[in-house]
Parts: C-alpha cells; sequence; structure tokens
C-alpha cells in the first residue's frame, strides 16, 4: 500500500476556521471521487509546539496533511491523472498557499490499541542528516529507532510512514530532494499530553532521542485532529 501525504498551508487570506470548513466540506468531497482510492483522512493541525523533542525544527509550517491510500504508485499516478483529480486541484486555489506532496511505504511498528479513553495523535516530519544515505536512513529508522521505541511504556500507536517519492507543482513529475526535504513521518497516538510528559522524561525514551542523533537533523511535529472521509 502506498499512502499519499499532502502538505497543506492555507492560504492566508482564510482564518483557520474557514480552512478546516473548506477543507472538510468543499474539497474532502472532490478528493474522496479519486479512482482507486482506498482511503482518504484529514490531520488538521492544532498544535505546532516541540513537545518533548531536544533536535531542532525544520522550518515548515503546516495547517494540515492530507492523507490517501492506494494499492501502488500506478493506481496513484491514474487518480491524478483523472478528470475527478482536476476538480480537487481547481478547488485548492481557494484554500490553500501551497501544497507539497510525499509517496510513502507505511510500516506499523506499535500497532494501534486506542480502547475507549480518550487519545491525542501527533505526526512528525523527519528529515535526515545530510552525511546520512537514504540507505542508512532507512536502516536506522525501520530497524534501531523501531526496537528501541517498541520498548516504550504507554504508547497506543506508533507508524513509520517512509517517504518513496516527492512531488510539487507538477503532481505526475517527481520533485528534486531540495523541494521536498523529508524522509519520513511519524504517527504516534498516546492517552493525554501529561502521559506523554512523563514518557518523554523517561530514559527509554532519552536513548531513542540519543540514537536519534545519528540520523535525524531535523525534527517537525505537529499535534493533530484526525478525521476519515474515506
Amino acid at each position: 500500500m502506498i499512502s499519499r501525504f499532502g502538505l497543506l498551508t492555507r492560504n492566508p487570506k482564510l482564518s483557520p476556521e474557514e480552512f478546516d470548513r473548506h477543507w472538510r466540506i468543499s474539497h474532502g468531497p472532490l478528493a474522496a471521487k479519486f479512482p482507486g482510492l482506498r482511503a482518504y483522512y484529514q490531520h488538521l493541525v492544532v498544535n505546532k509546539e516541540q513537545f518533548g523533542i531536544d533536535h531542532a525544527r525544520g522550518s515548515w509550517n503546516l495547517d494540515g496533511f492530507s492523507e490517501l491510500h492506494f494499492d501502488n504508485i500506478d493506481d496513484m499516478m491514474s487518480a491524478v491523472s483523472s478528470p475527478a483529480f482536476s476538480g480537487a486541484l481547481q478547488d485548492e486555489v481557494d484554500f490553500l498557499q501551497d501544497v507539497h506532496l510525499v509517496a510513502c511505504e507505511k510500516h506499523v511498528v506499535v500497532p494501534l490499541n486506542l480502547g475507549n479513553g480518550p487519545f491525542v495523535k501527533r505526526m512528525t516530519l523527519l528529515k535526515r542528516l545530510p552525511e546520512v544515505s537514504v540507505e542508512q536512513f532507512r536502516r536506522e529508522w525501520l530497524n534501531v529507532h523501531a526496537s528501541w521505541v517498541r520498548q516504550w511504556p504507554n504508547v497506543l500507536g506508533y507508524v513509520q510512514n517512509v517517504v518513496v517519492d516527492r512531488y510539487h507543482g507538477k503532481r505526475t513529475i517527481s520533485a528534486s530532494y531540495e523541494e521536498v526535504p523529508i524522509d519520513g513521518i511519524v504517527e504516534f497516538w498516546f492517552r493525554d499530553k501529561q502521559e506523554a510528559a512523563a514518557l518523554y522524561a523517561s530514559d527509554i525514551v532519552a536513548q531513542t532521542q540519543k540514537h536519534a542523533l545519528v540520523f535525524l537533523d531535523e525534527i517537525t511535529p505537529y499535534f493533530v485532529e484526525t478525521r476519515q472521509i474515506v
């Protein structure tokens, strides 16, 4: 499966509430018509603090993440080449200032288990160190780092989305790394911020973050509220 994430910056003429309303009511139904679409989520950014993380934050200033699932890259490309896509593309002008896109492989490290209680979700952009190759990044994040995260207590879910392609402007032509300098997106669920604060004060997370220094240049987290459209 391929997850296509849109990194969204709202039109500055719109308030956050107006952006959210347009995205949900107007744009969502248009994108939901894409052929081959398996699932569609909208992740609204509600907080941009660098909570619990000592790493440098990137320059990204996002208002939302779209997430569309396709069986494979070919199906994703067919969708963005379809007549249904043209309507959604035209609609972007009304509420977005810019869109960067990444196609990702999804790797579940801690299966999602929300139970019946409340929860909060954080999504985080990762950028590797300049001297770290793509292969080394994958090895450190998918193998070593994931093994650390599996030891964390009270984690409701942890998913790694590894970037395999990038787009900006043209939706069917790959963009350069310089245009979209992201290597991964984390999805992380926990019960509440108080429990997360205790987690980030623990020794196991301190050791995990120490390992992050080996391969990560920037860590840019966002708290989000998620709704499923499809």
